[in-house]
């Protein structure tokens, strides 16, 4: 079994950062996320997660031109999410062949959202996931700032009947903090899941990520760990066969 680590991109006022549980404010600032990408595909990376955080929080668009100069600058798979929330959007995105579309509150506020997004992208190769940012086993949205009123599992049961490709698991409460992950609850999500199951959130040694493999999770989303050299992208990707 493959094993596919993935260097988080999230872009906040134009620049790469990484916030601790997604609070505005919070973390560090790590340059331009143009140069960022390149610089981790030069260290190995197979594929690139970005995440517009203006969208996810306020809606707004502001961050899209750099999202597609980052498209038009490595030769690698991209999946995208952050404040994807209306079909305009969901079509922009797949007419500049991102890999995978990552949608949240969109889906979880409009049952018929996931359809739309599903025609817009009919004519292109892009996969649809489902983002599960979770506190306490419970689904946030509106840049986390909401509960969508739906545990964990019954979000995973109510979208593989959807016929979505895959579900992006974030623990929030360990966003950003290096303290590790959970990973009985990992466990216990990854059993409901039948599609493809990304996990993100406290992912800050190589213990976790062999944790992580062992567990039958195939890819993971690792920010600040990379970011603050907690982790080696290519000593990772040795020592884990990806």
């Amino acid at each position: 079994m493959s094993f596919e680590i993935t260097p988080a991109i999230d872009i906040k006022e134009g620049k790469c950062v990484q916030l601790v549980e997604g609070r505005p404010g919070t973390g560090s600032e790590y340059g331009d996320p143009v140069e960022m990408a390149s610089e981790w595909v030069e260290r190995g990376a197979n594929r690139l997660h970005i995440i517009d955080l203006d969208g996810a929080i306020k809606g707004d668009q502001s961050n899209l031109n750099l999202i597609k100069k980052i498209i038009n600058s490595v030769d690698k798979p991209i999946q995208v999410g952050g404040g994807i929330r209306n079909p305009q959007k969901v079509r922009e995105l797949g007419e500049l062949d991102v890999d995978r579309l990552i949608i949240g509150s969109a889906a979880f506020n409009n049952p018929d959202f996931i359809e739309e997004a599903k025609k817009e992208l009919k004519e292109t190769k892009t996969s649809l996931f489902i983002c599960l940012d979770s506190r306490d086993n419970e689904v946030m949205i509106e840049g986390w700032k909401e509960s969508a009123g739906v545990s964990v599992t019954r979000a995973v049961d109510f979208f593989q009947e959807k016929e979505v490709d895959g579900f992006l698991l974030t623990d929030i409460a360990k966003e950003g903090k290096l303290e590790g992950i959970d990973i009985e609850w990992i466990r216990s999500v990854s059993k409901k899941v039948d599609k493809k199951l990304i996990v993100s959130g406290g992912i800050s040694s190589l213990s976790d990520l062999i944790s992580l493999r062992d567990a039958g999770i195939e890819e993971v989303v690792v920010g600040t760990a990379l970011y603050e050299g907690k982790i080696n992208l290519k000593e990772a990707k040795n020592a884990l066969g990806d």
